[in-house]
């Protein structure tokens, strides 16, 4: 018989898919990973297990302990699987720019949800990041996870998710691209994609209002490229410990209006229901396409689901009132 012990099982050996229509003007082979194909519908499964079993290993989680993270949803579906099976609790701590659907379903799967202001300095008590950090402190037994610093994060993609893509691409792959947010993914990936092949190149999709793109080439953390962006799961305002610039080869950035029509585009074109990131993902190819020729081999990560943005990005009154349609 076939089956699996638990749900942890199913996370990983997600499908490269071909995109066609929506990367036409690509002179490439443009694969897709898809992510949502992970139990809890993104590519964070993979890291918030990680995460977990290896505070487990060192003593930092204790049966029973209460999990607490600052997460824009998709790390805490991640962290809620893990919690239901291994019996903890957990809070989650977000920003009021994340879809409503995101905080439904976190507290379908049984997490606590605290909403904080999204337009405050990290440092400011209010933030997500001192919430959850405070909260942390605060709550008997309780485990921090800080996905940003926590370097469980990388480590998950440089073990799982860039071994899957080299094997699946037979090796042939010549380009990276995905969107940089907490910099677990991009950096795990990229240093096995390097360790293999030290030409390929790794991208990284920032948005308008992130600080990555500028610190990266110039070194300046500047504070006057930080402003309200609705695009979710990519982009900072601070520099986490998991972002290793130097494995980044360059950074393209995407506006909101590009990231929300093709995360349409998306499921019309390619009939793949993703997330708001993999839009600004897949116009992030788009706007690189002069860097690649016929024989490369372009690998997209798509993050997470589109069901997380069916009020939003799929929302053609939404999409109008922010102007985008």
């Amino acid at each position: 018989m076939q089956y699996i012990d638990n749900i942890l099982g199913a996370i990983g050996n997600t499908p490269l898919i071909k995109l066609n229509k929506i990367t036409s003007e690509v002179d490439a082979l443009v694969l897709a990973k898809v992510e949502f194909f992970n139990p809890g519908n993104s590519v964070k499964d993979r890291m918030a297990l990680k995460m977990v079993e290896d505070a487990e290993a060192d003593g930092r989680l204790k049966p029973g302990g209460t999990i607490v993270e600052g997460t824009s949803g998709n790390t805490g579906m991640g962290l809620a699987l893990a919690a239901i099976i291994k019996g903890y609790k957990l809070i989650c701590v977000s920003t009021d720019k994340q879809s409503k659907e995101k905080f439904d379903i976190l507290r379908a799967v049984g997490a606590e949800v605290i909403v904080c202001p999204t337009d405050v300095a990290p440092e400011d008590p209010r933030s997500y990041y001192s919430t959850s950090k405070r909260i942390g402190e605060e709550t008997p037994n309780a485990w921090y996870v800080n996905q940003y610093d926590n370097p469980s994060n990388a480590v998950a993609h440089y073990e799982q998710t860039g071994p899957e893509i080299w094997k699946q691409t037979e090796g042939k792959i010549t380009h990276f691209v995905v969107g940089v947010g907490t910099g677990g993914t991009i950096s795990g990936v990229g240093k096995y994609l390097k360790e293999q092949n030290p030409d390929i190149k790794i991208w990284g999709i920032d948005t308008y209002g992130s600080v990555f793109k500028k610190y990266h080439e110039t070194g300046i953390f500047d504070e006057k490229e930080i402003y309200p962006y609705i695009t979710e799961g990519i982009g900072e305002d601070i520099l986490p410990e998991n972002v290793d610039f130097d494995i980044i080869d360059g950074f393209e950035k995407v506006t909101d209006k590009d990231a929300a029509v093709y995360t349409r585009k998306l499921a019309r074109e390619e009939g793949i229901f993703a997330g708001n990131s993999c839009g600004a993902a897949v116009k992030g190819v788009l706007q690189l396409k002069k860097h690649f020729g016929p024989n490369d081999v372009v690998v997209v990560l798509l993050h997470d689901s589109g069901s997380r943005y069916v009020g939003k990005m799929y929302n053609d009154e939404w999409m109008q009132e922010k102007g985008f349609l």
